[in-house]
């Protein structure tokens, strides 16, 4: 399957059918070809114009999740890109139809304009009140006679459905409907065109005005970038400057991600100016072409009238947010709070000694332990640990650190790991430190401040003694200090229990994924690194 849709075998049914799960709506039983979806709550006799629409499938969500308070009234729908019946459409004008009337929204395809057109004149001989209005908003494609109708369709909707439910009269909705249609443009642009369920993609170079239907575009072209395919599609558009500013909507044809959204609506707004748009509607898809990977733009003059419908709420599932678009805005961190260095702190000389000791000496096991992670990962963690010991060597030929106060020392120690060293061992070692400073200015001994800060790194990191880390080297070092026992034996301690991770099972970290005939024999990097450290630690 290259589709869900593949072996569906009423595709129609199954898309309505979810659709349908929506209690606000409910479908209407007619005979023939078309299936009626309306709003639930609708009662003809509500003084309010009802508006309808609708044509073929494969460009959901419109127009069926589009039915709501405050935009259609209901949409009755077609096979997959073919107009509905003209029996289906003429009974759902008949359902909604009360003594303020109807409106049709028609896109502009021959097969939507005669088969709405026909049961538009059918219902006027019974005596209903009816208007259409035809969308033909591509200009893709110059002196077209009639052309398509696209994704501005949709605002059309919209606009309709606000001044209906205003109460606004037949004529009124209807002039207002046509006004904006006449006045909207639509360009799009697709890396590769819509594919037809349980069939093969079709093979397609970029195009730019395909059409919803897989319609020739105007051309075929080359898109280098989002920025470049947003480009093409603007100068497509020919916008009149003398026109003022513009409502912008940003219709995603099915294929694209939502990053790819994103990116090609800050090009959009870059490209057209900030200044220039009152409003974006999108990025979102409104009406697609069956996964269609493309996208397209439509514009519409701006008046403060039509802001306001555009951008008044409704509780409409597939109708986006509506936004005025600003400039990108950028708030200055607040200052950090890190502990400053005090001048007149004492400092200990034998402690940025020992701490000069340690660092040296993981520096020096560089190789050593990429070659260990070369086991169970892409062979870095002995760059990681240099990579802190030298911020460290740096800190303390800059006397950046309070070797003076154990607190504050370990505070800063927790913080320069976090900035230096890449990837979850200078997360974890921060951790570790940060506990232990916490626990430190609350009185507590080093050794039972350290115990507390794997306390931390256990809970977060989610790696318990066994699991082959650096905790199986950390824990029974920390261990034997709480019970009072000398640094040399803390660093026996650690060197064993870095040695039994040759043994072990990786059960936690990036090892976990690794088979374990790899490491067989080969500690972990982590484990080795506190070993050396406490190695350090203990001359």
């Amino acid at each position: 399957m290259t589709s869900f849709l593949d072996n569906t075998h009423d595709v129609v049914g199954a898309v309505l059918d979810g659709v349908l799960l929506s209690p606000e709506l409910v479908e209407l039983s007619t005979e023939g070809g078309g299936r009626v979806v309306l709003r639930n709550d609708w009662r003809s006799d509500n003084g309010q114009v009802a508006v309808l629409s609708g044509g073929g499938a494969g460009h959901e969500p419109a127009h069926a999740r589009f039915v709501g308070p405050g935009m259609l009234t209901g949409v009755i729908v077609g096979e997959v890109f073919a107009s509905p019946s003209v029996g289906a459409i003429e009974s759902a004008i008949e359902a909604v139809t009360g003594t303020a009337g109807c409106l049709l929204v028609v896109k502009n395809y021959t097969g939507d304009r005669l088969n709405f057109g026909l049961a538009a004149e059918r219902c006027r001989a019974k005596g209903l009140k009816v208007e259409v209005v035809l969308v033909g908003d591509d200009v893709s494609l110059e002196g077209m006679q009639h052309p398509r109708g696209l994704a501005g369709t949709v605002l059309i909707h919209k606009i309709a459905g606000f001044y209906a439910s205003k109460g606004a009269s037949l004529a009124s909705v209807a002039e207002r409907a046509r006004d904006s249609a006449q006045r909207l443009r639509t360009v799009g642009l697709a890396l590769a065109p819509a594919q037809m369920p349980g069939q093969s993609a079709p093979k397609q170079q970029p195009a730019l005005g395909l059409g919803i239907h897989n319609e020739p575009g105007a051309h075929y072209t080359n898109v280098t970038s989002a920025r470049d395919a947003v480009q093409q599609v603007v100068a497509a558009l020919k916008l009149p400057r003398e026109e003022g500013n513009w409502i912008v909507a940003l219709n995603d044809l099915g294929g694209c991600s939502p990053q790819e959204r994103e990116v090609l609506a800050a090009a959009l707004v870059a490209e057209l100016g900030h200044s220039a748009i009152d409003l974006l509607i999108g990025p979102a898809v409104m009406m697609s072409a069956l996964g269609m990977h493309g996208f397209s733009v439509t514009t519409l003059p701006s008046t403060p009238e039509l802001i306001e419908a555009l951008s008044a709420p409704v509780n409409v599932s597939a109708w986006p947010a509506a936004i005025s678009p600003q400039q990108p805005q950028h708030r200055q961190a607040p200052e950090s709070h890190d502990n400053p260095i005090d001048p007149d702190q004492p400092r200990d000389n034998a402690i940025e000694a020992t701490l000069s000791n340690v660092a040296k000496t993981l520096i020096d096991h560089t190789d050593d332990l990429n070659a260990l992670d070369g086991h169970s990962g892409d062979a870095d963690a002995g760059s990681t640990f240099a990579a802190g010991a030298n911020a460290l060597l740096k800190a303390l030929e800059q006397e950046q650190l309070s070797s003076g106060d154990a607190a504050l020392l370990t505070a800063q120690l927790a913080r320069l790991l976090e900035r230096s060293m890449g990837g979850s061992s200078g997360i974890l070692l921060s951790m570790l430190l940060t506990a232990a400073s916490a626990s430190l200015s609350a009185g507590k001994s080093l050794p039972n401040a350290l115990a507390n800060g794997i306390e931390k790194v256990t809970y977060y990191g989610g790696a318990h003694q066994g699991d082959r880390t650096m905790l199986d080297a950390l824990i029974p070092a920390v261990a034997l200090l709480q019970q009072g026992k000398s640094l040399q034996q803390a660093a026996h301690a650690a060197h064993q229990g870095a040695e039994h991770t040759a043994q072990m099972k990786a059960t936690a970290g990036r090892a976990a994924y690794v088979p374990e005939d790899v490491q067989k024999g080969h500690m972990d990097p982590g484990a080795k690194a506190i070993a050396l450290i406490f190695a350090a630690l203990a001359e």
